[in-house]
């Protein structure tokens, strides 16, 4: 298992320098920049633009600018927003762990509510229980993210429930620890069930549809005619079956809510590295729009790694043939 630990992540590192290197060739193709608009300023001279231009060597062409990144990204210095004035590093990371938590939190509701449901759709098969979930799956498989998004915001706003926007209230620092705790799962709960609904429903139908095919195998049809009883057949030696073929979605359904966090930052406001990408992107701040893109790329891997891993216990077979 180390060693297929240690060939995965040796396939990440062509991987990351590949992105920043094609996320400075395609900045370099935007035009203008953010010394273009500080130019338009009469406050700031042009002996001032131009030693920022030197500074951040933003007078060179961009594989230059893509070096010089690379030599202080590898001493841990990821550089300095332009546009926030402050360097990238805590900027960024705190936006990191805003779209980890919104991931996390969103994988939770997930699996918590979609393997219950589940079951029971499997086990009441074709009862009312069955066509309603089947009803709200495929509801949730239809409604596009950023649909379902706009209309989460419309609820917020028109019932006062839940908070338009922002991950925390503006008078959070004077609170305390549980109260704390409480605003930013008031703030949470909302985007997270929004990224969690289209992932709820798959992983709700394939965990109906496995069960459903393990509760005709003859080893469960033989557990019956021994005489136990229908919910020790179900857990014990159904349910147990079932469930092991998700665990290599577990690893997929993390790094698909990782991209689907982008779209909910935006259109809900929450402060993640979606939204951080987006606005660096619209000040030209080529450096910070590597950095985001870049981690988002490191946790994007990060989950299939998961998947992988998951699979490759499952089935040692895997990592003699990789």
């Amino acid at each position: 298992m180390l060693s297929f630990l240690v060939r995965r992540v040796a396939h990440m590192i062509p991987i990351l320098l590949g992105v920043s290197l094609l996320t400075y060739f395609l900045m370099s193709l935007t035009p203008g920049g953010y010394l273009s608009a500080l130019q338009q300023n009469p406050q700031i001279s042009p002996e001032t633009i131009e030693r920022l231009r030197v500074k951040f060597h933003l007078d060179k062409a961009w594989y230059v600018q893509w070096f010089f990144w690379i030599k202080s990204a590898a001493l841990g210095d990821l550089g300095y927003s332009i546009q926030y004035k402050i360097p990238a590093t805590a900027l960024i990371f705190t936006r990191l762990w805003n779209t980890f938590l919104l991931a996390v939190v969103a994988l939770a509701i997930e699996w918590l509510i979609a393997i219950p449901l589940g079951v029971v759709a499997a086990v009441r098969k074709d009862s009312w229980i069955d066509r309603n979930c089947s009803l709200l799956a495929f509801l949730a498989l239809s409604v596009p993210e950023i649909l379902l998004a706009l209309l989460a915001l419309m609820f917020a706003a028109g019932t006062g429930w839940f908070p338009v926007g922002g991950a925390q209230s503006s008078l959070y620092d004077l609170m305390t620890t549980g109260q704390k705790f409480l605003d930013r799962a008031h703030h949470l709960i909302l985007p997270a069930t929004v990224l969690a609904a289209t992932g709820l429903a798959g992983i709700m139908r394939q965990m109906r549809s496995n069960l459903l095919d393990t509760l005709r195998a003859e080893y469960v049809t033989a557990a019956r005619a021994r005489g136990l009883s229908e919910g020790w057949v179900i857990y014990k030696h159904a349910l147990r079956n079932a469930i092991n073929p998700l665990l290599t979605m577990f690893g997929y359904s993390l790094a698909g809510l990782l991209s689907g966090a982008f779209i909910v930052e935006q259109i809900m406001a929450w402060p993640g590295l979606g939204r951080l990408a987006m606005e660096a992107f619209s000040a030209k701040d080529a450096m910070l729009v590597t950095n985001t893109v870049l981690l988002a790329t490191v946790m994007l891997m990060l989950g299939n790694l998961v998947a992988d891993v998951l699979l490759a216990w499952s089935d040692p077979r895997i990592r003699l043939r990789d």
